[in-house]
């Protein structure tokens, strides 16, 4: 007998209910191709965005026509994750709405205003870029992290609760104008390690991503520098990461796939992060 999707998503979760993934920054770019594929696997979502509300409600739109099985839902909730009313807010509107959380995809992120050396970086921008990509997801990942210890609900996913780091390249190497971005990452992902030791007893898998080069508006205004690195072949693969490359990494954690993979670095970069001589 052949399954259908959803029947297969029925078999695969606990309960046949849906898992629920909180994701930030999901409005567009890399969270909201997590967000794609995590509706194709069965999934809901809770599309997280600061302040793109037409295009976190055209995400929650693409999910729903990608869904394979009614069960599923998508909600989209507006809070800045770099604040703690909006890291409170984000959570219990989550919660009000689905009444879990099974996994949390820390993937918001920005970069300075303006890229500048870093003789001349303002303390302002460091401190901005530093509350949303690095204090946001720690602390949101505490909250989440008190949530499960505390309430103790059963996991729906394949391997238990989850985690996913999505930090940077730049977490290991460095530019010279936007350094408080790359310390950011740095700080990311020792963040990553940390609750994957912290975690790990108590069945939750936290796992970084690591994206490279990827087609983002981030990226949109060097598009020549990055241009010239694939020529010269400082990607090995020669090509723009994806949302759709991230999306699908995600979605494979997620499904269990990597279930004994605590604190694991997983590169998505076309091989940037190899070194040669």
């Amino acid at each position: 007998m052949t399954l259908s999707l959803s029947q297969r998503s029925k078999r695969l979760f606990s309960k046949g209910l849906p898992p629920v993934i909180l994701i930030t920054g999901a409005s567009r770019g890399l969270g909201r191709g997590i967000a794609v594929h995590a509706a194709q696997e069965g999934f809901s979502a809770v599309i997280n965005y600061a302040t793109q509300s037409r295009a976190a409600e055209d995400a929650v739109q693409e999910c729903r026509s990608r869904q394979i099985d009614d069960s599923q839902q998508f909600l989209a909730i507006r809070a800045d994750i770099g604040s703690p009313g909006g890291r409170k807010k984000l959570v219990e509107g989550t919660l009000k709405t689905f009444g879990r959380i099974d996994a949390l995809i820390n993937n918001a992120g920005i970069g300075p205003e303006i890229r500048i050396d870093v003789t001349e970086v303002s303390e302002k921008s460091f401190r901005r870029v530093l509350e949303v990509n690095l204090a946001g997801p720690h602390f949101l990942t505490q909250r989440v992290a008190n949530y499960w210890l505390h309430k103790k609900p059963v996991p729906f996913l394949p391997s238990g609760f989850t985690v996913i780091f999505i930090s940077s390249i730049s977490a290991e190497m460095l530019s010279l104008d936007r350094s408080e971005y790359c310390i950011s990452k740095a700080g990311l992902s020792m963040a990553s390690q940390i609750w994957a030791a912290r975690l790990g007893a108590a069945g939750v898998n936290v796992v970084e991503l690591r994206p490279g080069i990827m087609a983002t508006d981030m990226t949109s205004r060097v598009k020549e520098k990055y241009e010239k690195l694939f020529a010269d072949g400082t990607v090995p693969q020669q090509r723009w990461g994806t949302a759709d490359d991230v999306g699908k990494a995600a979605a494979a954690i997620l499904k269990g796939s990597f279930p004994f993979s605590a604190g694991s670095v997983i590169h998505i970069d076309g091989g940037i992060h190899l070194k040669r001589l």
